[in-house]
């Protein structure tokens, strides 16, 4: 039966060009032009002594990392405090990782047809606005100090990394990796964007994933396997100047985030019933994520923290009800469809809570995370060598420095050589 096989396969690759095609390579938007290399090299002009760049020991930092995702359900935000009620602000953080799932709503011509940036545009200008209105509630600046380092779209799924600015010269090895799960096995209606980037010593992967749905019992092996894709077809480019990973599980640092549409083992009738209790200990028994877990089935070491929220899903868009209580509508059972996730030593979650934000039929849920970063210390050296009075005396020769804004305005291209004084 020749015929037969090459039938199932020829419309497969089919499908995945149109979607490798449609995604531009693993191309992202950033606020600087990123390549494989550090965002700060330092010319042979520049080179301070080799006492001074001497390979010593390392030394350990604690950075706090705020993490969230959200299934917008296809709605566009017509408020500009649809990002800011994500953001804790009086727990403020280095790093922002914004997940988003159907940022767009999933039909064919999204799927198949051209990405439609102008969506990521408008939630990634409304994060910066957020991210600023950290900076005037706790006077850090008056312009934003947070810099975009990364920002990915497939179809609906939407990740957005960013980092304070004194650290973006630090933040090095940028990469994205794009695996689409959905139709046919491989179209970008389900799957996940996943982005790396080294900080320090120290290099962290964020897998912001969208899986199958459905509520049958049979549905959570489909989404197992979601998971076992996106890890092994996952693959970054191991950087031109530094060794690092190719797949997520040998970073130092891996989040997990996302829709992850596991659902309640028990029938609608008791989980509403246990819902309306409050009793979310009776129901975390039967969370399909929980028992894949425990059961070594999908992320074997990995680490969720506690649960001490209502189920995420399914809601009456614009309500605090949850869907299903008229008669004649389709029946979704209330459950934590929406779940962060990591794994990797040094790390310590602070807060796992879901927002009370009304705009989908999914809650967003938030957590922050503080971690250990290894710094070299030669690099303390190198930025008090900027400051020292042979840099000055460099600086008042002929030499230029230029910036990354004024060289590559809106490029994600290679960068030159560029120093900002003030990162320093």
């Amino acid at each position: 039966m020749p015929g037969i096989k090459g039938e199932v396969l020829w419309p497969r690759l089919v499908a995945s060009k149109i979607f490798k095609r449609r995604l531009g390579g693993n191309n992202f938007v950033a606020d600087y032009p990123t390549g494989d290399d550090s965002f700060m090299e330092i010319p042979p002009c520049f080179a301070p002594s080799a006492t001074l760049l001497k390979d010593t020991d390392e030394e350990r930092r604690n950075y706090k990392v705020f993490v969230s995702t959200w299934n917008v359900g296809g709605v566009e935000p017509t408020e500009d405090s649809a990002v800011d009620e994500l953001i804790d602000h009086t727990n403020p953080c280095d790093i922002y990782v914004f997940g988003f799932q159907e940022v767009v709503p999933l039909r064919a011509g999204n799927v198949l047809g051209s990405e439609k940036s102008k969506i990521s545009i408008k939630w990634n200008s409304l994060i910066r606005a957020a991210l600023m209105n950290i900076d005037t509630k706790h006077k850090t600046n008056e312009h934003s100090s947070f810099k975009c380092i990364i920002s990915k779209q497939m179809v609906g799924i939407l990740i957005s990394v960013w980092v304070r600015a004194e650290l973006r010269p630090y933040t090095q090895n940028p990469s994205v990796s794009c695996v689409g799960c959905g139709i046919m096995g491989c179209l970008g209606n389900k799957g996940s964007v996943s982005v790396r980037f080294r900080l320090h010593e120290t290099s962290f992967c964020f897998v912001c994933s969208h899986l199958s749905s459905g509520g049958r019992e049979i549905h959570h092996k489909y989404r197992n396997s979601n998971i076992q894709e996106i890890l092994s077809r996952t693959i970054f480019s191991s950087g031109s100047s530094h060794r690092l990973p190719t797949d997520i599980l040998h970073h130092d640092r891996v989040i997990f985030l996302g829709d992850l549409n596991y659902r309640i083992s028990l029938p609608e009738s008791t989980t509403r019933l246990l819902v309306y209790e409050g009793d979310w200990n009776a129901l975390l028994e039967h969370d399909q994520l929980r028992m894949e877990l425990m059961e070594g089935q999908i992320l074997e070491g990995w680490h969720e923290g506690n649960i001490d929220f209502g189920p995420t899903y399914k809601y009456y868009p614009g309500s605090d009800e949850y869907y299903g209580i008229f008669e004649g509508e389709k029946k979704r059972a209330p459950a934590w469809c929406d779940r962060i996730l990591w794994q990797g030593e040094g790390v310590k979650q602070h807060l796992y809570e879901r927002v009370e934000s009304r705009l989908s039929d999914h809650r967003p849920v938030r957590a922050i995370f503080s971690t250990q970063v290894r710094v070299k210390l030669k690099l303390r050296a190198l930025g008090n060598f900027f400051l020292s009075e042979r840099f000055e005396r460099l600086t008042n020769s002929d030499t230029n420095l230029h910036s990354f804004q004024d060289d590559f305005p809106n490029s994600c291209s290679n960068p030159r050589f560029s120093i900002h004084l003030t990162d320093f």
